[in-house]
């Protein structure tokens, strides 16, 4: 069966293991180092939050609020490390790190744990451990796995974080003639490198490429594209043009790329979800940890210094090969701001708020494709209600971005 494409949101070149790339002429800058540090063990310092007030969760929430992602830490998962307070420890084994929930110097009362995902949960859906383990809250669910799960694993996104995707298609500007969007850098018909169909399929749709194009055996490793510059190839607006231009050494150049929700990829990247019965259950809680997640999110863009800090730290620590380094992760904050990524709804103009319409639009041009891809079967796919995958009920209306 295919993957959808939010399996394999992290097939890139900063998944390839150290030893891996070791074994090519391909080098890429920023390893981890190869014996984890310390954990942390201090005790935090933050001032603790009003009783009753907005940011205490002490008497509405878990003790420990578990939040789970999709992928290995990185900057686009900034607004959950950002509340990762002083004194938190690290499991090395499980890749976890838990510490006081601290929202601007305000200690909540809770502890947080943000799981990291990918490798480390030997790349289970989210959707899937959160039904498998249900000290999990809070979990980053892609809309088209939200729709692939909602039969049997049914979540609910009750906030965006990346208002929209950061994926791309990527291409070597002088191979393609100053190419500055996809269907310009297609039009002599090289291949379309990625790691699943959903997105040839999107492009297809739209008559940018033609089926002879579609090659899905991209394996996140960037020797295909500095050894065929022909071909256009999946990234990360908030990595890629960086990683390749400053850490590629064999290739040390700008690439040329597009945002694929200029083309329609409109899904929600990695909204925060809890499963359906939470919604219920976790009611008295949501009402106030929306509000600080929305609100981190923004934080972290204004002043990612300790949200960043805390990624490079875990990075280094869980040692798993994966390499992100403090250039790539300045380049992912400036990205999400300066392409739009990170924005207010443009329906409402509140942030983290979901819009009806777009999310209406996303299953019924989404869900054929991932029919045809074997994701999810007719039948399932005809049984979602739009409504039922999010809900804005836990949204603080006044929570925007300047």
């Amino acid at each position: 069966m295919s993957q959808p494409t939010s399996l394999s949101r992290r097939l890139t070149a900063r998944t390839v293991a150290v030893g891996a790339l070791a074994a090519t002429v391909f080098a890429v800058a920023g390893c981890a180092g190869s014996e984890p540090a310390p954990a942390s063990t201090s005790t935090s310092s933050a001032a603790a939050a009003e009783k009753g007030g907005p940011l205490d969760l002490a008497s509405v929430c878990p003790a420990t609020v578990v939040m789970q992602q999709d992928w290995q830490p990185e900057s686009e998962h900034g607004a959950m490390y950002n509340l990762v307070g002083e004194g938190y420890t690290v499991d090395t084994d499980k890749k976890t790190v838990t510490g006081p929930l601290v929202v601007d110097g305000t200690d909540t009362g809770v502890k947080i744990e943000v799981r990291s995902g990918g490798p480390a949960v030997n790349f289970q859906p989210v959707p899937a451990l959160m039904y498998l383990d249900t000290d999990i809250l809070i979990g980053a669910v892609n809309t088209d796995a939200a729709i692939v799960a909602d039969a049997d694993q049914p979540t609910v996104a009750v906030t965006s974080q990346l208002t929209y995707s950061p994926q791309i298609l990527m291409w070597d500007p002088e191979s393609h003639d100053g190419a500055e969007t996809i269907e310009e850098a297609a039009a002599d018909g090289d291949p379309i490198v990625t790691s699943g169909d959903v997105i040839p399929n999107l492009l297809l749709s739209q008559g940018i490429i033609t089926e002879s194009q579609i090659d899905t055996s991209y394996e996140g490793t960037p020797q295909r594209f500095v050894s065929d510059p022909k071909i256009l190839q999946q990234g990360f607006a908030t990595a890629e043009p960086y990683i390749y231009e400053n850490e590629i050494a064999q290739w040390g150049k700008p690439v040329g790329y597009q945002l694929l929700s200029d083309l329609g990829y409109s899904i929600y990247p990695e909204p925060l979800a809890v499963r359906k019965a939470d919604v219920t259950d976790q009611a008295d809680c949501l009402k106030k940890l929306v509000p600080i997640m929305q609100q981190s999110q923004i934080d972290f863009l204004d002043a990612p210094e300790h949200g960043n800090a805390v990624i490079l730290d875990l990075v280094e620590q869980y040692d798993t090969g994966w390499t992100y380094s403090e250039g790539v992760a300045e380049f992912s904050v400036a990205q999400q701001k300066d392409l739009g990524i990170v924005v207010n709804d443009e329906a409402s103009g509140v942030f983290g708020q979901f819009d009806p319409d777009r999310i209406a639009s996303i299953v019924s041009e989404f869900t054929p494709f991932l029919v045809t891809a074997g994701s999810i079967s007719e039948d399932a796919a005809a049984a979602i209600d739009p409504e039922s995958l999010y809900t804005n009920e836990f949204i603080d209306a006044s929570i925007k971005m300047d």
